[in-house]
């Protein structure tokens, strides 16, 4: 994450992927089980919510890029799918995004 430039499209993107990613993994680690295993519901709607932010935020700004950059489907895609899974977008930032030259 040492060279993320946040005054273009990749920058943000690369951003809020690291952010929602965390915001899932707290989502999934913390919250959720806070809910069921100590009733206290309260964690998931707020981190719910900040998390459903995050996610729409990331899969508009991969359309952007995939518009501006001229990315394939198959690139966006993948990116929409690693941020449904716990991890995903630390290792497409990892292996896809951080090398992408603007």
């Amino acid at each position: 994450m040492t060279d993320m430039n946040i005054s273009n499209t990749l920058g943000w993107l690369r951003l809020t992927g690291i952010i929602e990613g965390l915001s899932y993994l707290i989502l999934l680690a913390i919250a959720m089980p806070l809910k069921y295993l100590a009733g206290k519901p309260e964690m998931v709607s707020i981190v719910g919510m900040a998390h459903g932010i995050l996610f729409v935020l990331y899969v508009v700004l991969s359309f952007l890029a995939k518009l501006q950059y001229s990315w394939t489907w198959g690139r966006v895609w993948t990116l929409w799918i690693a941020s449904v899974v716990p991890f995903g977008t630390f290792y497409v930032d990892y292996k896809l995004l951080r090398h992408e030259s603007v």
